[in-house]
């Protein structure tokens, strides 16, 4: 699968040799379920094109990007009307990244392209933890009469994990019976990012972690650039602090997703992702 999709740019810093790297960074721009506003597609590489403006130095990790050895592969060249298929596709790069011993970095698309990633993670990682910081709760069993969903993603990941493996943060839409659904089973923070991610992080450690980060979690003040902007969110400087919380656990794996960037002339929720991801990539995977 790796051999079979090419870059068409590259994230900053990228080493040439996947055979020497210890992460792998690749794009799925699936974008068949949006319930708003498309465009997530646009996402793998208006992340990439922004990470140019950044320095490869983060003066929070006191390290480069040149110090670290990760291997942008490009994107997935997905069935775009067939939507099952193109998950098989998200789950089968998951599969081989991690069974070459490499830890993924996923750039999405639409949040859906989370639940073949954990599958395959959980496949590896039978205790996984997965943590997600998002503005919805995405706990819809169906959406207009679809499982599959970027409304339904995390209803399918607590399905696959166990509820209590998921650790939702940040949350702040859903209908009554999410919330309800959330508060019983799952591990549901809503509204806040750095105090219950303080909490929980004792939970975490020495277990394996996954990472979803659905841009929307920031205000759109912050990230106007997405599908289903949600006011009320945190500041794009809270994210960053609770990435960096995430240092020193056990992250095997993680996906940056719903960029959409047609929305945002600006291109400042394409330079977020981008600054998380090298973050990630610096202190985190």
């Amino acid at each position: 699968m790796l051999e079979r999709i090419k870059p068409n740019c590259r994230f900053l810093a990228s080493g040439e040799d996947l055979s020497r790297a210890r992460i792998v960074m690749a794009g799925a721009p699936l974008d068949v379920t949006a319930s708003f506003r498309p465009g997530a597609r646009e996402g793998p590489t208006a992340i990439r094109l922004a990470s140019a403006c950044l320095e490869t130095y983060s003066s929070k990790f006191d390290r480069d990007l040149e110090e670290v050895q990760f291997f942008d592969a490009g994107d997935l060249e997905l069935v775009g009307a067939d939507p099952e298929q193109s998950l098989r596709q998200v789950e089968e790069l998951i599969h081989e990244v991690v069974a070459a011993g490499k830890k993924p970095l996923l750039l999405g698309g639409e949040h859906l392209v989370t639940l073949p990633a954990v599958e395959a993670m959980f496949s590896a990682y039978p205790n996984l933890a997965v943590v997600q910081m998002d503005a919805h709760a995405d706990l819809r069993p169906e959406y207009l009469g679809q499982a599959l969903s970027h409304a339904t993603v995390m209803y399918g990941v607590a399905t696959k994990v166990g509820a209590k493996n998921l650790f939702q943060l940040g949350i702040r839409s859903g209908v009554r019976e999410e919330w309800q659904w959330g508060g019983q089973h799952t591990n549901f923070y809503p509204y806040q990012l750095l105090a219950p991610l303080a909490q929980i992080k004792p939970q975490l450690v020495d277990r394996p972690i996954y990472l979803t980060v659905d841009i929307d979690v920031v205000d759109p003040a912050y990230a106007p650039g997405t599908g289903s902007p949600e006011p009320e969110g945190v500041t794009a400087e809270e994210l960053l602090q609770a990435i960096r919380i995430l240092a020193g656990l056990k992250v095997v794996g993680a996906d940056i997703v719903e960029v959409a960037p047609a929305w945002d002339p600006s291109q400042r929720t394409a330079l977020l992702a981008a600054k998380i991801a090298r973050e990630l990539l610096l202190g985190v995977l």
